[in-house]
This record gives C-alpha cells, structure tokens and sequence, in this order.
C-alpha cells in the first residue's frame, strides 16, 4: 500500500462538514492542510481534523503534502482556484459549477490539460444508487427506447433559510446555476450528452430579504434570472425539458422523470445519493427496483475518492466519472440556455462528452475502506 493521497481543502464553509465525513477517516487520502480567508476558521477547522495545517491558500498550493486540492469557495472563485492549482502542479476537484462563466471554465479546463493535473467536479450526488440505478434501468431496457425527460426544482430562493445568501443572486449564481447542475448532470448520465438547448429566462424582485440569522431583514440585490426554463435536445435524439426557479412556493413534482417507449421512470433527488426508483409500464402499477448500481450510502466526496483511485474501483481512472469535461459540457449547457433565453432563438453545444461509466453496486465498505 502506497501512502494515502494528500488532500488541501481551499474555502470552509457550511458544506466542508458534509465532505469530512466522507474524507476524514477514510484510509485512502489525508486531510493535509486546510486554508480559508477567515483564518481564525482555517485554525478551528484544523483544530477538529486530525494531521491538517491551517495554511494561508498560497501556502498551502505550495505545499508538498498537498496532492489534489479540493475547492469549496463560492462560485466566483472557483476559476480562480483552479487556474493556480494547475500552476502549482496540484490536481483540483471543485464544488459546482465548474466556474462562474463559460469562458473561465474553458480556461480551467485547458490549463488542466496542458499541466497534466487532474480535474474533477461536483455534484457526485449522480454518482449514488438513486441515479445510477435508473441508468442502469434505461440501459437494460426497463422503459424500451427513452425518449424524453422532465426535471424540476423549484424553491421560494435560499434567502429563507441561508443567512448569507447574496452569491447565489450574484453573477455566476440564480437557480441554474446553483441547482441545474444536479438535475443536467444527471440527465446526461441517462441519456447522454446534449447536442442544443432553447431556453426563456424570467426575474420577478429587483431585490430579496434575508430571513435568518444576524442579518435578517436586510436585502439583497439579485442581479441574476430567477427562473430559466428550457428545452434539451440529446446527441441520442431523447428531449428532456428543465425548469429550475427561486420564484415558486414549492411543488410536487418528480424531480426528474424519463419516459420510454414501453415505460416510465421516477428519479429520486439527485441532490441526494440515494433514495427510490420507481418503474411504471402500462397496464401495471409504479413499481420500486432494488438498487442495482451506484456507491452505497454515499455522502459528498465520493466523486474526488473515484477520481484519485480510492472508492474501491481500481486506480485512478483516466477519465474520472465526475470529471472536467463533464462539468464543462454542463457549464455550457447552462450558459446556452440563458443565452437562449437572451437571444430568442436554438443554441448548438460544442462539447460533446462521453457518458460517464455506470458505477457498479459498490457498498459501503468498500469505497469507505
């Protein structure tokens, strides 16, 4: 056994707990360093985690202990980070998306390519049994040829719940961007990549006001679409339509839903790892299969193991499952959609990337070691 790859983690905020829990004692990889702009956290978090440095993000990019960076700031930062990763040699694996506008991500995507660094990128929520179990379905004929597909997310916007919401109104933020990743993502895993894109774009309130924590009441300018629309056409020639909106109470709607010339299939939240995938075929009845693929029990980070070698599928894979070039054709994919919407009229994708390989029913065991 080699020693375990060196993790750095760059930005520490509300979604750094749901990372540790998949990477902090698993025998594979080490938390090495740790660094934020706050670095009176970067010290409390280190405190916590055994054998991490609080480092300055300089610091910690020239660090030699520090293999592959994993990048949780806000989305604006996120090219920023990945650009000086490549520089220093270091592989980078990010939250979504994979930056903030498409030409930035174009850029991180050929810097990486051309330093020999590896990349990676959220959400590998896809990569659980709720997903992966209906891909494994759609490519085992359960619901005949797919034909078409429906994802919805629809919230009143995180302003109600996060004390801090003002990234998510900011370019580089909005419902898309924040949430499409999950849904688009996904549904290029079930019916493969996306060949063009029409969408409309829509935004209600000039401004919105916080409504938690120690800036309650204080409002926040929204510089973004808060409800984007659209339609997807797949290489395959399958039609998926999204709505993603901040300007909605709630709804009941599946998440997603691929439909088939023999049958139908319910998503779970691909937000989450896991949850039920329901078959429905005329003349029966909605039917739960038993989950057939994916990473068992599954929490975020799973995407960086499978990535650098260590979530029990062999070594590190030449093309990761939650890789660069998969968030790249999702970037703009979400970019043509709001051009689209800007321009009235069918947008043509230029990325067309490979289906990520089905992840085999892999418990808990082995990708935690």
């Amino acid at each position: 056994m080699g020693q375990p790859h060196g993790i750095g983690v760059v930005g520490l905020g509300v979604i750094l707990d749901a990372y540790l829990r998949t990477l902090a004692d698993h025998p594979g990889v080490r938390l090495a360093a740790v660094a934020d702009l706050d670095l009176a956290r970067a010290a409390a978090v280190a405190e916590r985690v055994p054998g991490a440095r609080a480092l300055t993000v300089e610091a910690l990019l020239d660090d030699d202990e520090v293999d592959t960076v994993l990048d949780l700031t806000t989305p604006g930062a996120h090219a920023e980070v990945a650009l000086a990763c490549a520089a220093h040699g270091k592989a980078h694996y990010g939250e979504k998306p994979l930056a903030a506008t498409l030409e930035d991500a174009r850029r991180v995507v050929a810097a990486a390519a051309a330093g020999g660094t590896g990349l990676g990128c959220a959400p590998d929520t896809v990569l659980g049994t709720g997903v992966q179990t209906a891909r494994a379905a759609v490519d085992a004929g359960a619901i005949g040829r797919p034909t078409s597909a429906v994802a919805t997310w629809i919230s009143p916007g995180h302003e109600a719940w996060h004390p801090n919401p003002d990234f998510y109104y900011r370019h580089g933020g909005g419902p898309l961007l924040d949430m499409g990743p999950y849904y688009l993502t996904s549904l290029v895993h079930l019916l493969g990549p996306v060949a063009s894109v029409t969408g409309v774009a829509a935004g209600l309130r000039a401004s919105r006001t916080i409504a938690s924590g120690p800036r309650a009441g204080e409002s926040v300018p929204v510089e973004v679409a808060t409800h984007v629309a659209g339609t997807l056409l797949h290489v395959g020639g399958a039609v998926s339509t999204v709505t993603m909106s901040f300007d909605g109470a709630g709804t009941r709607a599946r998440p997603i839903e691929v439909h088939g010339e023999e049958g139908s299939l319910a998503v779970p939240d691909p937000n989450t790892f896991a949850g039920d995938v329901e078959r429905f075929v005329p003349g029966g009845d909605w039917e739960v299969l038993p989950p057939s693929a994916g990473f068992v029990e599954a929490s975020r980070g799973v995407g960086l193991l499978e990535m650098v070698g260590a979530a029990g599928l062999g070594g590190a894979p030449a093309t990761p499952r939650a890789g660069g070039e998969l968030a790249l054709h999702v970037t703009e994919l979400m970019a043509g959609l709001l051009r689209s919407a800007d321009e009235g009229r069918r947008v043509d994708l230029t990325t067309a990337p490979d289906r990520p390989d089905l992840v085999p029913l892999t418990p808990l065991a082995t990708w935690k070691g």
